[in-house]
């Protein structure tokens, strides 16, 4: 578990994955094209979509995916009930560990909403 902001946190890995870009264009437009079409609203709306992201990044313990989804979500204007409610599901899910995490998920919804 990190204790980098997440604003930084998020620079930092894009920063990393502009590398990988270059060295791996194919396998990044690929994952960027399953990103895309994943998320695209059809049954389900964008935000649910982000908000089952944000919960699987959870359950899995993954700093960088609560970083990015949390930032998708705040951009979205996710009202926090929703915010929380899927943390909730993504604890009962996940257990101990990810109570962690979604605390995580927490301190990154309130430092990206200081951007307003």
């Amino acid at each position: 578990m990190s204790h980098l902001s997440f604003k930084t946190l998020t620079q930092d890995l894009n920063q990393a994955l502009a590398t990988f870009r270059a060295d791996q264009a194919d396998t990044m437009a690929g994952f960027s094209s399953l990103a895309k079409a994943a998320l695209a609203p059809g049954a389900l709306t964008a935000v649910h979509k982000e908000l089952m992201a944000l919960a699987i990044g959870v359950a899995g313990h993954c700093d960088g995916c609560i970083g990015f989804h949390v930032k998708a979500l705040r951009r979205m204007d996710v009202p926090r009930d929703q915010f929380m409610e899927t943390l909730a599901v993504a604890v009962y899910m996940g257990g101990g560990p990810s109570l962690m995490y979604a605390a995580e998920a927490v301190r990154a919804y309130e430092e990206f909403e200081a951007d307003g």
